[in-house]
């Protein structure tokens, strides 16, 4: 087996959209003799589902507020806050006969973290790790290129804040066609690891691994491939074209609908909104407000702009607010918008 590492110019790199860009790559271009084991950890983000909708799953003030990127995944599944107390182990395989075998391909991390202390860890369900019923470990699978790609998170440390701010959603009434997350009651794994690897990073945790997956006494010991220049330059685009890009993140969000309301000091203003891609494809505006200008003229200016609160205000600025509306501001509507 084969041990790659996100290891650049000596720096281990810890950038969600990196880490993201990286698996795919390796499952399209790097075809080894032997198969491949490839761990890492990342700095805080949010990791959402192919089907799913960005504004539905997460609180964007939050994630505003804080700065965490948002990376879409090119597999289906929930919306996950990742940080680095998850040390995430992939891998690559040309035996077809697991694909679909969850219980055989968490043997070996079960196994593994058994050796550590973690004698009560567990498979329950179909793809998950618990411990005392609490969920320690995710997993799943697919097929690339006639070769099993699959993985699982390890949970060494949680922040149950952070969790329950990022993925509780500040746009709640929405009625969205997106793949909604389901919660599970979270646990960690580092109270249940033995005495004398109760302090490790997840750095270390993550080195223990490797040595007991991959049978070897130390890191250094691992038969690996180095990721050359010309792999970097090839996940630098990747990252670029579509990890890192609004168009894939948020552009391919499903429809969604939702309405807003608010007092002002010109009236009570109720903004209706349908969404498409993540651009307005559809705006009403009603409400108790006096204003001498055709109302349809606002709704008109926002059609195809983007969900970005920006560019939303941006468009709002260049309007004559008071001859629509009476007394409001660009910064009240876009607020009211994201509320």
């Amino acid at each position: 087996m084969y041990l790659i590492e996100m290891i650049r110019d000596g720096q281990y790199v810890t950038h969600g959209a990196y880490a993201m860009a990286m698996q795919v790559y390796v499952q399209q271009h790097i075809f080894l003799d032997e198969d491949i084991l490839f761990p890492y950890f990342c700095d805080p983000h949010v990791q959402i589902g192919k089907y799913q909708n960005a504004a539905a799953e997460v609180n964007q003030d939050y994630i505003d507020h804080y700065q965490l990127p948002i990376v879409r995944r090119d597999t289906g599944g929930g919306a996950i806050y990742i940080d680095r107390g998850a040390v995430n182990f992939c891998y690559l395989t040309s035996d077809m006969s697991l694909f679909g075998d969850f219980k055989r391909a968490y043997e070996p991390a079960i196994t593994a973290l058994k050796s550590l202390g973690v004698s009560l860890v567990e498979q329950r369900g179909r793809n998950d790790l618990v411990i005392e019923g609490k969920k320690v470990s995710g997993s799943a699978m697919t097929i690339t290129n006639n070769r099993i790609y699959g993985g699982y998170s390890l949970l060494l440390d949680a922040d149950h804040e952070a969790m329950a701010q990022v993925l509780n959603p500040n746009r709640k009434k929405m009625a969205s066609k997106g793949i909604a997350s389901v919660r599970s009651r979270v646990g960690t794994i580092r109270e249940y690891l033995a005495e004398e690897y109760q302090r490790v990073t997840a750095d270390e945790f993550k080195d223990l691994m490797i040595c007991r997956l991959m049978g070897i006494d130390e890191v250094s010991q691992a038969k690996r491939y180095v990721l050359m220049d010309e792999d970097w330059a090839a996940i630098d685009r990747l990252v670029a074209e579509k990890y890192q890009n609004w168009e894939w993140t948020f552009g391919n969000s499903p429809q969604y609908s939702y309405q807003r309301d608010g007092r002002f000091a010109c009236g009570t203003i109720e903004i209706h909104l349908e969404i498409e891609k993540s651009r307005i494809a559809s705006c009403k505006i009603y409400g108790d407000f006096f204003g001498k200008g055709d109302i349809a003229e606002v709704e008109a200016a926002l059609l195809g702009t983007r969900m970005i609160a920006e560019e939303v205000e941006a468009v709002l600025n260049k309007l004559d607010l008071p001859t629509y509306f009476g007394q409001v501001t660009a910064t009240e509507l876009t607020g009211l918008i994201f509320s």
